[in-house]
């Protein structure tokens, strides 16, 4: 499977990545001094080393979306408020040579925003991407969090919770409670791709 960078022309991914980890940093920064939580408080909430969130601050580090999710459970808010963009016009594209890509599992689970960043929303979309045979852990979202999963191709396995096992084939959609610990499964031994919309209980104002 190509990586993440593969997706889009040499000097374009290089700048979107770069874009990214910068933008990471200034809102991280941004949204935890408004917080009142030292390098310290949030290293120790969110279980990710004070080096590291120092580290993303300053653009010397790019996270992954492991940990991404962690300081976002956190501090209370979605992964999106964290890589967020500032815009006040009424039609917004999205290239996909900007897209905004994350990655866990050594890029075997991506996901895609389709959607513009600006920091407050209760709905995101994104595009997923999970490697042949994958199995993705995604810890629980903040309280209220409800995903809306579409399978657009390949069959997944989808685990909320302490619930069933739910298996989608290409056209079936679930929506669940997404405040539980959930595991996302590729069953077949080609890339699955997959649409998300979330929706938040609340707005989120960062």
């Amino acid at each position: 499977m190509a990586s993440d960078q593969a997706l889009l022309p040499d000097g374009e991914a290089r700048d979107a990545a770069e874009d990214i980890t910068v933008q990471t940093g200034q809102n991280l920064r941004r949204i935890r001094t408004r917080r009142g939580y030292s390098l310290d408080r949030l290293a120790k909430i969110a279980g990710v080393s004070r080096a590291m969130l120092g580290q993303i601050e300053t653009g010397k580090s790019s996270p992954t979306l492991s940990i991404l999710s962690k300081i976002a459970l956190a501090l209370g808010i979605p992964c999106a408020a964290l890589i967020a963009e500032r815009g006040d016009t009424s039609i917004i594209t999205v290239p996909r040579a900007r897209s905004k890509i994350l990655a866990s599992s050594e890029g075997r689970f991506r996901t895609r925003a389709l959607f513009p960043f600006e920091g407050e929303r209760k709905v995101e979309f994104y595009e997923l991407r999970i490697a042949p045979h994958h199995t993705e852990s995604a810890d629980a979202h903040q309280h209220g969090t409800v995903e809306n999963l579409v399978v657009a191709q390949g069959t997944v396995e989808i685990i909320a919770g302490k619930q069933a096992p739910h298996i989608l084939g290409e056209g079936d959609a679930i929506i669940f409670d997404a405040d539980v610990p959930h595991i996302y499964r590729n069953m077949t031994g080609t890339e699955a791709i997959l649409y998300l919309v979330t929706t938040y209980l609340e707005d989120v104002r960062v």
